[in-house]
């Protein structure tokens, strides 16, 4: 039996659309590259969890893209309107009805452990939402078993204060937390996922490698 979904939130690695903070210490096509490396190895993350429908959120005019680099087998939806908040309620309104609990997770978290995508589902079973609260102020997960429309309102996944606002929309829901946890955003945060997958490169096998080449690059131009 299907637990439900996990949704993936994602853009076409394009540049100029992804990570846009990163290009301060990268090169934007090294930028658009990790982008890809991590939204596969996110999907791989959700779909190594039993009993889950993977799926992808996206602009309509991305889908075909990102499923010409996706495997086969995974739901890539458009969304109606623009920007992550719509995004959102697009991804709740689409496969809540079908799968009942969805929860919803960026594109950049391949280092995100298992368990909190199982703990996420556990806290639906009684909790109206569940939020994944991020160490900046914002939330990396957010998980539901109904449609709340505005739930989203001036709360886009990810950005600096956003857990305050998402939980200002939720008064009135009952609430619960999964661990906290970090995306990647800035240059800090890359080096310091890059530090774990170099101790543990199989959480995110793809991400690992790209890193570790970008290194060796390194050095050989340092050389």
């Amino acid at each position: 039996m299907i637990r439900g979904a996990v949704v993936v939130m994602a853009k076409a690695p394009r540049e100029g659309s992804v990570k846009t903070r990163l290009t301060v210490a990268y090169s934007p096509a090294d930028v658009v590259r990790l982008s890809e490396c991590m939204l596969l190895d996110t999907l791989a993350l959700v779909r190594s969890l039993p009993r889950v429908h993977a799926a992808v959120v996206c602009p309509s005019e991305d889908v075909a893209e990102i499923e010409s680099r996706l495997p086969a087998g995974i739901d890539v939806v458009g969304q109606r309107g623009n920007g992550l908040a719509a995004g959102l309620v697009s991804g709740f309104e689409q496969f809540v009805p079908r799968f009942h609990r969805v929860v919803a997770v960026d594109s950049d978290s391949p280092h995100l452990p298992l368990a909190i995508l199982e703990s996420a589902f556990e806290l639906l079973e009684t909790n109206d939402v569940v939020v994944g609260p991020t160490e900046d102020g914002g939330y990396y997960l957010v998980g539901a078993s109904a449609t709340h429309p505005h739930l989203f309102d001036a709360a886009p996944l990810g950005t600096r204060d956003a857990r305050e606002a998402l939980l200002s929309n939720a008064r009135g829901l009952s609430v619960a937390f999964t661990e906290p946890w970090y995306d990647v955003d800035v240059p800090a945060d890359l080096r310091r996922l890059a530090a774990e997958l170099r101790i543990e490169p199989s959480r995110a096998p793809r991400t690992a490698a790209l890193l570790e080449s970008w290194d060796a690059r390194d050095e050989e131009l340092a050389g």
